[in-house]
């Protein structure tokens, strides 16, 4: 074998620690990113459907069977749709959500302070995951409508089930983070131990 092509792919299996820090701060970024956004009547109001139609969430909601007749373009002022949603708990609900994704956020970033920390960001990533997941199942504006192109519904994603199919990768990456955490806590216990 070429001894340059395995030096060049030794250095990079000794990327996978460089890999994980970077996906913890990818992953926290978007997750204090999104939720600082959830701020912004804007961002509140995108993601009515999706809070509308869960099983889980609509009851945060005072009218959420009435939402399509209110819903703002981005960067859109309409004052009668945005009463309509401030009457809706739109902005409260949206609100609690970003508090609750900036907190996971700093779970993540916690993992430095303690791995427990980052083990529990990573666990309840993973729920949050799941659940955003589950809006391909509930949302019917996940899927491209029939307007008559032969392309519509399944497997056909918009744009707003284009936006929930990429949790799929942040599941995914707050799998590997739970296990690093583990990794660490573990490491931590057995040279407590070991003293």
């Amino acid at each position: 074998m070429n001894s340059s092509l395995l030096s060049w792919l030794r250095a990079l299996a000794n990327l996978q620690p460089l890999g994980i820090r970077s996906l913890r701060l990818a992953i926290a970024l978007v997750l204090i990113w999104i939720g600082g956004l959830k701020f912004a009547p804007y961002e509140a109001d995108g993601i009515v459907p999706f809070v509308a139609h869960s099983p889980f969430m609509s009851f945060f909601y005072q009218h959420p069977a009435d939402y399509q007749k209110y819903q703002n373009k981005e960067g859109e002022l309409n004052i009668h749709n945005r009463q309509w949603h401030e009457a809706n708990n739109t902005y409260g609900f949206a609100k609690g959500l970003g508090v609750l994704l900036i907190g996971l956020g700093l779970l993540l970033l916690g993992n430095r302070l303690h791995p427990a920390l980052g083990l529990v960001g990573g666990i309840l990533v993973v729920i949050l995951s799941l659940g955003t997941l589950s809006f391909l199942i509930t949302t019917p504006e996940a899927w491209v409508p029939h307007l008559g192109d032969a392309d519509y519904g399944f497997p056909f994603l918009s744009g707003r089930g284009r936006l929930v199919i990429k949790d799929v990768m942040m599941l995914a990456g707050a799998v590997v983070l739970i296990a690093d955490s583990a990794r660490q806590w573990l490491s931590r216990l057995q040279r407590e131990a070991s003293h």
